[in-house]
């Protein structure tokens, strides 16, 4: 089934097959960027940056790295968020061969350092809001200089002015230090870049994410040039992005669903970034009400806050191009409310979901446009395989049967960092010839090629040695109108070994109280089966969330565990 892609026939005449350049990303860019010399790659708190500007900038910067002593093969960790810098630096490290390592700006200290350790980088890059995070790199042995960017850059006059007498106010950096440069003492450095010449090819490592975010010291993923010019070359035809509009980039950048899609696609394909340095409602609204982007992205709670707004009826969305959801799963109650209060404010697209994972830069399955199936993440995108099989083997199963889903593609990772056997588990070669990623999630996949999630394999609860999926109840539970936000985890149970207990935050107007719980759980009850139906529900206000906006379910489950201790 999987050889015969019978997906393809939702793709409304975009090839189904891609060719990937033999170019590194900066080589990309660099082509763009002739092409399209006086449109604005950057818009950043008003300020408007050419393409033309931009290349001078990343030259520029190239050079200054090359005086700190970093050459090909090098790691530099960076840990910045969406500013006009990040960008400027992440190809800039492109062009002379050197590996980005892309870190949250909110990461603790003992993160960081981890980070620094296991890609073996003795250069850092901070900003100066959250310098106290970054400074204690320092101390690590054969950490050779850190520079601190900020907010205020590349800001106008009168807007640098207002930035330094509110949020930079309170901003303390250390003076006198040799071992930290500011942003502009950086880009000051002698030293001529050298005539462009390639320096690490577009397959070997370039960029160091890290996966998950729900766990205390995630995977380290080398990830290519060839894999994110090859999600641009899957994601660009099919989506439609076009030179002269814009992408709004509130993703952050340490992620590949900001990095990937909000950045380098948008600007290899001569669209403008529009860049969001704050993850957050407010910034989102104010982002649309004044820039009206062509296309925009985020996580499900983002989408679900946005209609909480009051400044939401203000937003004009007569000119997007595109919504596209990822990060999480999107309840189908969700997408129906957020496709009408599209069409309710002049929208004339959908709220598209999208699956993927950092091991494959960030998106390889996006539901097609018009064909929406209740329930589905939709069909793998062009370029992309998807193949459903029995778990701890490769051998493919029937359609509509419940399995590990592997994805093949251009945009796999290189493999985790100095974990062979982590690398040789999740990389591993078919009876096709063909080396296919083998996700940890479960999914099924109908005769037309639709996908329909399951959950991760390890997040499992026997209930009486019956497997319950979480992903499955919380789906189901995020269907009733009570409810807003849920997360489902299993709790030790006498009998059972274990037994369900869902998290649910209300939407306003429902009381908390008995009475709906009881109702809750009949509505469970009609709906799966009786091992899945949560024995304990509990109401909060809130849910934990992780940097990337997933709901943090390990820490519900070690709040449990503490309890049950």
């Amino acid at each position: 089934m999987t050889q015969d892609r019978p997906w393809i026939k939702y793709y409304d005449g975009t090839d189904p097959d891609i060719r990937v350049p033999d170019q590194t990303m900066y080589e990309w860019l660099r082509d763009t960027a002739k092409t399209y010399p006086d449109y604005t790659a950057i818009t950043f708190l008003g300020t408007h940056i050419s393409f033309k500007k931009l290349m001078g900038q990343i030259e520029h910067a190239a050079g200054a790295l090359e005086a700190l002593g970093i050459g090909p093969g090098d790691s530099v960790l960076v840990s910045l968020p969406n500013i006009p810098d990040v960008v400027v630096l992440f190809y800039a490290l492109n062009r002379i061969g050197a590996r980005a390592v892309m870190t949250h700006p909110l990461s603790s200290v003992d993160e960081l350092k981890h980070f620094a350790r296991e890609t073996n980088a003795h250069w850092a890059f901070g900003v100066d809001m959250f310098a106290g995070s970054v400074l204690p790199l320092l101390e690590l042995d054969g950490m050779n200089q850190l520079v601190l960017a900020s907010v205020a850059d590349y800001l106008g006059a009168v807007m640098t002015a207002g930035f330094k007498l509110t949020k930079g106010r309170g901003i303390k950096v250390p003076k006198g230090d040799p071992m930290v440069l500011n942003w502009a003492s950086f880009m000051a450095l002698d030293g001529q870049v050298s005539p462009y010449k390639r320096a690490r090819g577009p397959r070997e490592g370039s960029v160091v994410l890290f996966s998950g975010g729900t766990t205390s010291l995630p995977k380290g993923i080398e990830l290519s040039s060839h894999a994110f010019n090859g999600l641009a070359c899957s994601l660009i035809p099919l989506v439609g992005l076009k030179a002269g509009e814009s992408v709004l980039a509130i993703m952050p950048a340490f992620h590949g669903f900001g990095l990937g899609l909000c950045i380098h696609c948008t600007l290899v394909a001569g669209a403008t970034s529009l860049l969001v340095p704050e993850v957050g409602t407010k910034t989102y609204i104010e982002a649309l009400i004044k820039q009206k982007p062509s296309y925009i992205a985020g996580v499900p709670t983002l989408f679900q806050s946005l209609m909480q707004l009051d400044d939401f009826d203000k937003v004009d969305f007569s000119g997007l191009r595109g919504a596209f959801s990822g990060g999480d799963s999107l309840t189908p109650d969700l997408k129906r409310r957020f496709d009408e209060a599209l069409a309710a404010r002049g929208g004339h697209v959908e709220l598209v979901e999208g699956y993927g994972l950092t091991e494959c830069v960030t998106g390889c399955v996006l539901s097609p446009v018009g064909h929406y199936r209740t329930g589905s993440i939709g069909v793998p995108m062009p370029g992309v395989w998807v193949m459903i099989v029995k778990p701890d083997t490769t051998n493919e199963l029937p359609a509509d049967t419940e399995g590990e889903i592997c994805v093949r593609c251009d945009m796999l990772m290189n493999g985790y960092i100095d974990d062979e056997e982590a690398t040789a588990n999740t990389l591993r070669q078919h009876d096709d010839g063909n080396i296919w990623l083998h996700t940890g999630d479960l999914g099924k996949m109908d005769a037309d090629g639709y996908l329909y999630f399951s959950g991760r394999i390890k997040r499992i609860i026997k209930v009486s040695g019956v497997s319950v999926y979480p992903a499955q109840v919380e789906q189901i539970l995020g269907d009733h109108p009570a409810v807003k936000e849920v997360c489902v985890i299993g709790i030790p149970d006498a009998y059972q070994m274990s037994s369900v207990k869902a998290f649910i935050v209300l939407e306003d107007g429902f009381t908390p109280d008995d009475s709906l719980k009881g109702e809750l759980r009949e509505y469970a009850k009609q709906k799966m089966m009786k091992w899945s139906v949560p024995r304990t529900i509990e109401f909060r206000d809130a849910l934990p969330h992780t940097k990337v906006g997933k709901v943090a379910y390990t820490e519900l489950e070690a709040e449990e565990a503490a309890k049950h201790s």
